[in-house]
């Protein structure tokens, strides 16, 4: 076992099974307990939601817990990295950033006020590439696209993994896609009603993104399209970190159309994507990725998939899921990324007590 304490993954039929073979014992109490105590000392869902541990200390303090002092000359070589990273690389990286979200605003501000044409179409692809760009050199991005040949086409819809904010920077660093999102204020605000002025983004008011079929229908009416960018959707609906895939929301696979899914897997000994935005707000955020030494990723295009004959959204999603885990080197686990700020659903707790009820009395029957 690689954990704290070694689980053992043995069904709740077979483990209660040594125990007995009819009737409740006051022993079965023995195994829900130890479940107890393992989900609280290591459960697989709240360890996904905190940064991944590193083997090996890549000079950031925030990546390695267990550091505290090894040697001078390492403490030396920590400081001058410190000074590299926020006297020589954060200015830099900065003034990168500026560039980058204020020729967004202003080059699709203008590409906006075209006519509805080819010609405004490849404008707006060309403002979004560039910036895009200029926002992953900001980040000292290294990115590795792998599969070019399965990206996402016009009137598609592309999933991926979801491990931090700058994933769509990532993606659209390679290729032009509609956002889909909930409209903001401030600076995002701007960003937002500036793109969607020369590119068919989705944006969402609060009141709307509640309302699942009129979500459904504007996304269908996309899709639909077969001129329009490919829509850019991260079905998980939450960051988790870099190490595993959590349940994917079973809407994104209802609209209809092909899918296109994309594994995205970051590097953690350059720095760490991973956004905790339980524990940092944007801009905190923001600052450690850009005095973290660089941010390197790959990124696998995978080939096309469409729903099957008798297959419903949830089983289109979990198959997705699982050749996109498979593929990343991902660990696929069941639970719903929401757990990350939600209690624990009563139905979760309540479908183990049937489970054990249906023994008994399957067990009874038999007997």
């Amino acid at each position: 076992s690689q954990g704290i304490i070694e689980r053992d993954e043995t069904p709740m039929e077979k483990e209660i099974a040594r125990l007995h073979r009819v009737d409740f014992e006051f022993s079965d109490i023995f195994y829900f307990c130890r479940k107890g105590f393992e989900a609280i000392v290591e459960d697989e869902v709240t360890q996904r939601f905190s940064s991944e541990e590193l083997v090996s200390w890549n000079l950031l303090t925030r990546t390695n817990v267990n550091f505290h002092y090894i040697s001078l000359r390492l403490t030396v070589v920590w400081v001058i990295g410190v000074v590299v990273r926020y006297c020589f690389l954060l200015p830099l990286r900065f003034t990168l950033a500026a560039i980058g979200i204020t020729s967004m605003i202003v080059g699709t501000t203008m590409v906006g006020q075209l006519p509805n044409s080819s010609v405004k179409n490849y404008l707006s692809e060309v403002v979004h590439l560039t910036c895009s760009r200029i926002l992953v050199r900001a980040l000292s991005g290294t990115i590795h696209y792998h599969n070019k040949e399965n990206k996402p086409q016009k009137g598609g819809i592309c999933v991926a993994n979801h491990t931090s904010p700058i994933d769509a920077i990532i993606l659209t660093n390679d290729g032009c896609y509609a956002m889909v999102g909930q409209v903001h204020g401030g600076l995002m605000g701007v960003i937002q009603r500036a793109t969607v002025k020369a590119c068919p983004h989705v944006w969402f008011e609060r009141s709307e993104i509640k309302d699942r079929h009129l979500v459904t229908k504007r996304l269908r009416e996309h899709v639909a399209d077969k001129s329009k960018l490919p829509i850019l959707i991260f079905p998980e609906g939450t960051c988790i970190n870099n190490t595993s895939v959590m349940m994917f929301k079973k809407g994104s696979f209802e609209i209809g159309g092909t899918i296109y899914p994309v594994a995205i897997k970051y590097d953690p000994q350059f720095g760490d994507a991973f956004w905790n935005s339980s524990k940092y707000n944007i801009v905190s955020y923001l600052l450690r990725i850009m005095t973290s030494w660089a941010i390197v990723c790959n990124v696998w295009y995978m080939p096309p998939m469409v729903r099957k004959e008798g297959e419903d959204a949830v089983q289109f999603a979990n198959r997705v899921k699982s050749a996109i885990a498979r593929q990343g080197g991902l660990t696929e686990l069941p639970w719903d990324g929401g757990l990350k700020r939600a209690k624990v659903k009563d139905t979760f707790r309540e479908e183990q007590q049937k489970n054990y009820s249906k023994m008994l009395v399957r067990n009874g029957s038999v007997g």
